[in-house]
Order: C-alpha cells, then sequence, then structure tokens
C-alpha cells in the first residue's frame, strides 16, 4: 500500500465506544465533522445621548449636545428617521428647539464554538511511541502522530503504542473548541416638540418699565 505524506497529533481509542480528546489534525484523511454552538448569558449595555436642535438647512444639521458643545452634522441622509411625540419625521421635519434622544443599546453574546472531526482506520503499521499508520475506507493510508504517555484500551486492558498491532480498528477523534463574542448594536432616536409660546390673552395688561 502507499503511504500518505499527512501527519496528525490526536489521542487515538479503539474502536467500542471509547473516546478521547485529539490535540491536533494535519493530514488528509477522511472525516466527519460535527460544529456546536452554545451561547452563554448575554449581558447589554444601554448609552443615552440627547441634543437640542439649532438649526436645519437643508440635510445640514446643527445640535447643541449636552454639555453644552456644538455638534454640526452635514449631509444627513433623506432616509433619516426620528419619531418625535410618537410620530416619524425625516430630516425636513426637524425644528429647533426639538430635542432628540438616541438610545444605544449593545447586546455581547459570550459562545463556545465546539468543532468534533472523527476518523475511522485501521492499524496498517505501528513506529512506537511516535507514529501510527491507518488504512482509511478509501484504501490511502495515513500516518499519525501519538502524543506522548498516550494510551489505548484493548479489550478491557490498557497498553500503550507498543501495544497495537496490524489489522486493528481505531477511531481517531479531535475536539477543537475555542470562544467568540457576538455583538448586536440597536439604535433608537426619538425626540420631542420645542414647547409651544406662552400666548397672552387679549386683554392681558401689558407693564412698560419707565
Amino acid at each position: 500500500m502507499k503511504s500518505g505524506s499527512g501527519c496528525a497529533q490526536l489521542s487515538l481509542a479503539l474502536a467500542a465506544g471509547f473516546v478521547c480528546i485529539a490535540l491536533a489534525l494535519n493530514g488528509n484523511a477522511q472525516v466527519r465533522t460535527k460544529t456546536t454552538t452554545t451561547s452563554g448569558t448575554p449581558t447589554q449595555s444601554v448609552t443615552v445621548d440627547r441634543a437640542e436642535v439649532v438649526l436645519v438647512a437643508g440635510n445640514d444639521l446643527v445640535l447643541k449636545m449636552d454639555d453644552g458643545t456644538i455638534r454640526h452634522i452635514p449631509d444627513v441622509p433623506d432616509s433619516f428617521q426620528a419619531t418625535v411625540d410618537g410620530k416619524q419625521v425625516g430630516i425636513y421635519d426637524l425644528k429647533a428647539g426639538m430635542i432628540l434622544e438616541r438610545t444605544t443599546t449593545i447586546t455581547t453574546t459570550p459562545k463556545v464554538v465546539t468543532t468534533v472531526e472523527t476518523i475511522k482506520g485501521t492499524v496498517w503499521h505501528v513506529n512506537p511511541p511516535k507514529y501510527v499508520y491507518l488504512t482509511m475506507a478509501d484504501g490511502t493510508n495515513e500516518r499519525f502522530e501519538i502524543p506522548k504517555g498516550q494510551k489505548f484500551n484493548v479489550d478491557g486492558q490498557t497498553v500503550d503504542a507498543r501495544g497495537l498491532q496490524p489489522g486493528m480498528i481505531i477511531t481517531a477523534t479531535k475536539v477543537v473548541e475555542f470562544t467568540a463574542t457576538e455583538v448586536e448594536q440597536q439604535r433608537k432616536l426619538t425626540g420631542s416638540m420645542p414647547p409651544a409660546p406662552t400666548v397672552l390673552p387679549a386683554n392681558a395688561p401689558i407693564l412698560i418699565a419707565k
């Protein structure tokens, strides 16, 4: 048989429902892969930014922020939308004195992604204590590196690489696990109209300071 040139380092177990965790897999062996993702408890952070509309000129917007700074936002897109007093308004509907409030919610969800790759082959040759050659289902041979101190369960007995014999069926499993973080950001823009000016009654006295 022709021996493959790929090399892998992994944990091996004789096919009897006994599965070990593998260290690495670099060979060209045919594998079955299963990936699962487990989500942890999400956390949320909410920030609120408020500003007063100072000037609207076409698509140019000037705001006065909560800290008193003036911010000029040029070329506001026509698709701009804000909910002001329960109604949807666009950039051309904004008026000086309106209060805009942007609420940003960031949801962070930790995830654990686990990938399990499983191969099955017949021992073709053993070069203890470091290598074992497996004949795969397609007839090719692949070489795998045996981790230092690796033990195998053979008919209820624990043996090292020297206990492996040609013809034994071996299942090799590689488990790769890594953590990831999913971040989702949502923004909501709301506002309120400026207070209506105070209208004095027609017969209200007018005081003129002398």
